[in-house]
């Protein structure tokens, strides 16, 4: 972890805590996670999949519509979301679990002017702030990491003002179990901090679980160049390996799907769902 400063404001006090087993149950994961992720902040914040897409534009969008709102970007990485939602909104809180990542997103937002974008530090199961304290919260390509969606969802709830809306952008699978299986395991190869990625069918349950209701839902495909997508992750030669005999391995139509190229590159389905209370 680097010594930048955790956040650049004092964290709120909970109104309502935490479930009880939330901070000690998910702590080696976490570590998983910051593990995987902080050594290689940098790269998130060149990464032309993360700096760009028509989801970040959907975000922004939201943001131009909601002025004076108080946004929360949950899992935030390097920050793109920030930077494209901070100059429509009056604040933006960046809130990742990795110091190293919220380092570079400080230097980041300073360099493009953008004095109202905060840092905080901690997990998306367990915000340290009080109830209704925004009007947005976005995340984007981070729930896949989290260790229990649900609680995370009921705490987005909670920290969400009357009114509020959660929009959450991920990978997605399609819930057709070949495919899935397939999937899956070639996000665990290639990161290790990796949990799941969710059908739509599955975010809907979830998000119903915590309070919510589903304001729209847009599929789209992002394509993913092989060697990029494994060396930002650093991930390790033995892994690699093991992804390209599995593409080479699967059945025609895992193939056809993914549209998986010679050289490993392939195409994965991500979905953009926004959620309302009630």
């Amino acid at each position: 972890m680097s010594d930048t400063p955790q956040s650049t404001t004092p964290a709120a006090a909970h109104d309502a805590p935490p479930p009880a087993d939330t901070p000690n149950l998910h702590n080696a994961h976490n570590a998983v996670v910051t593990g995987q992720f902080g050594p290689q902040a940098s790269a998130y914040l060149t990464s032309a999949n993360h700096a760009q897409g028509a989801d970040l534009e959907q975000l922004a969008a939201i943001a131009r519509a909601h002025p004076g709102a108080q946004v929360l970007d949950l899992g935030c990485g390097a920050g793109h979301v920030s930077f494209f939602t901070a100059p429509h909104v009056a604040r933006v809180v960046a809130y990742d679990l990795s110091a190293d990542m919220l380092g570079v997103v400080a230097g980041e937002a300073a360099k493009r002017g953008l004095t109202n974008v905060d840092t905080q530090l901690g997990a998306a199961e367990s915000l340290p702030f009080s109830n209704a304290s925004f009007d947005l919260v976005f995340s984007r390509y981070s729930a896949h990491h989290w260790a229990d969606v649900g609680a995370a969802l009921r705490e987005m709830r909670r920290v969400l003002k009357p009114g509020g809306r959660v929009v959450i952008c991920d990978v997605a699978s399609t819930g057709q179990p070949l495919f899935d299986t397939y999937l899956q395991a070639v996000e665990v190869l290639r990161d290790t901090s990796h949990v799941r990625d969710y059908a739509a069918s599955e975010w809907m349950t979830m998000a119903a679980g915590a309070g919510f209701s589903v304001a729209s839902l847009t599929p789209r495909t992002l394509e993913l160049d092989f060697k990029t997508w494994t060396t930002r992750m650093r991930t390790p030669a033995p892994m690699q390996v093991a992804i390209r005999a599995l593409q080479t391995a699967m059945a025609d139509d895992v193939r056809r799907h993914f549209k998986i190229q010679d050289d490993g590159s392939f195409t994965l389905d991500t979905l953009t769902l926004e959620l309302v209370v009630g």
